[in-house]
């Protein structure tokens, strides 16, 4: 683990050789970077914030008539405060997970294949709208990041859209993070440490701060930077890179005293692509020892599928048992 002092920031309306260059430096160093002049539309933005307040300013009885349990295998819907799980701990925080909408009769959907098929959107005007358009637009700007990821490798611009990314899994989640009752408590997170499974992770976050990055020698914060996202890397770009490219810690504490909400979009591997090494001139390290959770990344064999399916089961157990357990 490097030891870092702030999280860069990347101007993608550079030259594209000196945002690669830019984009690699910071994946080396903490594995995290903001991007500026991103392209995607800040009203589209605010619509999501407006909705989304909306959404978690309801009555429980109300969200919990799209609960999780009602989406099946597409593991779509809400969950309550505590129903998450990080390292085996509730998180204090609620959500709404979505995804790329597929219809009842598309084949992966009619296939039974788990974190496929349609959402489960609230009784909002213009929700589902504006959901489906920002997860467009976000998955855009993804396929354009992996192209500097790519270039910033010294592989084809089109390399991870060629082998990994050219039906990529997308998931997308908004959480709401009430204030902390009690701030002072070192046990009580939002999000407790962990890192990310995938590619690449790109949040949005409103202004009240709260995100942790890990350095060797201390936690960063992340604060907010106004028209940026916050993008990070994940286990399989760590283990794609054979560990060049670090996923870094971090977790959340909302010490603001106000409703904290962040977007975080998701851009994986196709569901059934076979992760692997890339084409790098990079030795394996087992740094299982240094990570969060003492797990090898580098060791997994198989499908993209098979890796998240393993996470996804354990922040879920209850829903695992419901849903995966009984219908396979």
């Amino acid at each position: 683990m490097q030891d870092f002092t702030s999280i860069p920031i990347v101007d993608l309306s550079q030259d594209k050789q000196k945002v690669a260059a830019a984009v690699r430096k910071a994946c080396c160093e903490s594995g995290f970077f903001y991007v500026i002049n991103h392209g995607v539309d800040e009203a589209l933005q605010t619509r999501l914030e407006q909705l989304s307040h909306r959404f978690f300013q309801q009555d429980e009885a109300t969200k919990m008539q799209i609960r999780m349990a009602l989406g099946g295998k597409a593991w779509r819907g809400y969950f309550p405060v505590g129903g998450e799980l990080t390292s085996g701990q509730p998180d204090m925080k609620e959500g709404l997970y979505l995804g790329t909408e597929l219809p009842r009769d598309h084949p992966k959907v009619k296939a039974g294949v788990p974190l496929h098929g349609p959402n489960l959107f609230p009784a909002l005007p213009g929700f589902k709208e504006t959901i489906l358009e920002y997860i467009e637009a976000v998955t855009q700007l993804g396929h354009r990041l992996m192209q500097v990821m790519g270039l910033s490798l010294g592989l084809a611009e089109d390399y991870f859209q060629q082998h990994y990314t050219r039906d990529p899994l997308i998931l997308f989640r908004i959480f709401h993070y009430p204030p902390d009752p009690n701030p002072q408590n070192s046990a009580s997170w939002g999000v407790g440490e962990h890192t990310d499974y995938g590619l690449l992770t790109i949040l949005k976050q409103d202004d009240c701060g709260g995100l942790q990055v890990k350095s060797r020698s201390r936690w960063v914060e992340a604060p907010p930077v106004p028209g940026s996202f916050v993008c990070n890397i994940g286990d399989m770009l760590d283990r794609m890179t054979r560990g060049l490219y670090r996923s870094t810690p971090h977790r959340v504490k909302n010490l603001s005293g106000r409703n904290r909400y962040s977007y975080p979009l998701f851009f994986d591997p196709g569901f059934d692509t076979e992760v692997k090494a890339l084409p790098l001139a990079q030795v394996i390290r087992d740094d299982s020892e240094e990570r969060w959770d003492k797990a090898n990344v580098h060791a997994f064999q198989g499908t993209y599928g098979d890796y998240i399916l393993s996470k996804v089961s354990k922040v879920f157990p209850e829903l695992k048992e419901d849903v995966l357990e009984k219908n396979s």
